[in-house]
């Protein structure tokens, strides 16, 4: 299984067209956040990802620790946005070094890039949208939402620096 999925990565990553097969839309320019909203930052690390301004409408309702879908347990940090009935969630997988770990740690996604690095894309039972790349090592950027918001996944991921 891991050759498969490593023989998978080079051919992803060598360039196979993929780069443009993120769940959804193409994102529009988002204007950039009031200057009185602070800035949302998740880490693994020093480095952190800072998070772009969610659409309007959303609430800020929770956080979580933890994705169901992984095959083996580690470290997570996120936020939960609510509109209504549907659910957003934006965090950090932590400790992931390299591709090769990166491309396991979903069993039923399919493999993709994202500005050329590995990306995953599953959906889940319920009907979960979620979107994951390797920003860098050791740190892996997850985004999930329900299907009445997984149209603002792209847009998301885009505003993520």
């Amino acid at each position: 299984m891991r050759r498969l999925a490593a023989a998978l990565l080079v051919v992803v990553l060598a360039g196979c067209g993929c780069a443009d097969d993120v769940p959804e839309s193409r994102p529009t320019p988002r204007p950039p956040a009031p200057a009185t909203s602070p800035a949302l930052t998740l880490s693994c690390d020093a480095t952190g990802v800072r998070l772009p301004a969610m659409p309007a409408g959303l609430t800020r309702v929770g956080s979580f620790a933890r994705l169901a879908s992984l095959t083996r347990r580690i470290k997570v940090k996120g936020l939960v946005w609510r509109q209504n009935d549907e659910q957003l969630y934006v965090g950090v997988v932590c400790g992931v070094r390299t591709a090769e770990q990166f491309v396991t740690l979903v069993a039923s996604s399919t493999l993709t890039t994202y500005e050329g690095k590995p990306a995953l894309r599953w959906t889940t039972r319920r009907g979960l949208r979620n979107f994951m790349w390797l920003e860098r090592p050791g740190t892996a950027v997850y985004i999930g939402a329900t299907p009445g918001l997984a149209p603002h996944i792209r847009q998301i991921a885009a505003g993520i620096s």
